[in-house]
């Protein structure tokens, strides 16, 4: 019997039958000692809070437009259907209200102005991207479907079992709407609501196709050889728009197994071919150790290192929307 309390199934190349891992790539576990002399002997930057632009978003987009809520957390909007990424509009990125990161900004949409969700998708359980506050809101107030990785139903089913979670293992997709794919794609990654359940619940990032654009959406991740993003343009073709993340990646001995630099960032933009990307996962919850405006700063060393012009990668700020020009 497996010790797994979120997932039972058979074992798989990406799944050992108790926990999952990420097939040819470096570990992300790290031990007690790792992180202590990370804790204890890193140089944390000192972040303020920075002034928030509340952005009022459309009921319905026809064509292309994303709008970043803050961190992670996105509203895409395409072909006429609204979709929310990882959305977090508590306080803090943990399981308390009254310790762990907080916000330094705003979220960038209020919540009163969302537009109709039609789907949520949830990339992996770790609290800046996974917040049960905000998802039992969503539901109340309007049900919409919730897709994520293998084993995060039974993560949400421990506080609210009432709320519907379709899971999907890497390389499977759902119609969720008429014309609307979801596709689970790999992330070089890991997941944990507690110091008892790594990697019990799968990770990922995702591929949203409709009859007028391709969404890559990578979630967190490491770079590592560089296969699983060169796989987005093969099995999907080149992405309209790829939200990647820029920040949480210092410092590189620590974290660079489990999270790009924006460097990297760059590169995942050109092996996949994204015509437009956006760098999100920085600014709003100070997690490591890197300066709250390196990650857009070191975006335009490498895109400068790499000759490729800033209008094609850009650092979303909090209530900035971007939209597809024709």
């Amino acid at each position: 019997m497996t010790r797994n309390r979120y997932y039972q199934g058979p074992p798989s190349d990406h799944y050992d039958g108790e926990r999952f891992f990420n097939p040819g790539h470096p570990e992300t576990d790290r031990s007690l000692v790792e992180l202590l002399r990370w804790r204890l002997g890193g140089k944390r930057a000192r972040w303020t809070a920075t002034p928030t632009r509340q952005a009022v978003p459309a009921t319905r987009v026809a064509d292309l437009s994303v709008t970043l809520i803050g961190h992670a957390s996105l509203l895409l909007q395409v072909d006429g259907r609204n979709i929310l990424v990882d959305p977090v509009w508590s306080a803090r990125a943990s399981p308390l209200r009254w310790a762990g990161p907080r916000r330094h900004n705003a979220p960038g949409i209020a919540y009163a102005a969302l537009p109709p969700v039609d789907a949520v998708l949830l990339t992996h359980n770790h609290y800046d991207h996974l917040d049960i506050r905000t998802l039992r809101r969503l539901w109340r107030d309007g049900q919409p479907p919730v897709v994520a990785p293998l084993g995060q139903d039974r993560v949400i089913g421990r506080t609210d079992p009432d709320m519907q979670v379709r899971t999907l293992d890497w390389g499977e997709h759902v119609d969720i709407l008429p014309g609307l794919e979801v596709w689970l794609h790999p992330a070089n990654h890991w997941s944990s609501r507690s110091l008892s359940d790594r990697r019990m619940a799968l990770w990922g990032g995702f591929v949203v196709r409709t009859q007028v654009a391709i969404i890559y959406v990578a979630g967190d991740t490491g770079y590592g050889d560089g296969a699983i993003f060169r796989a987005v343009r093969e099995r999907h073709g080149s992405p309209d728009v790829a939200v990647l993340p820029i920040g949480a990646y210092a410092p590189r001995w620590f974290l660079k197994d489990q999270h790009v630099n924006p460097a990297e960032a760059v590169q995942i933009m050109q092996d996949c071919g994204a015509v437009q990307a956006l760098g999100v996962h920085w600014g709003t919850f100070a997690l490591t150790d890197e300066p709250q405006l390196g990650p857009p700063q070191e975006l335009r060393r490498a895109l400068e290192a790499a000759g490729v012009s800033e209008g094609r990668f850009l650092a979303m700020q909090p209530g900035e929307c971007w939209t597809r020009r024709a």
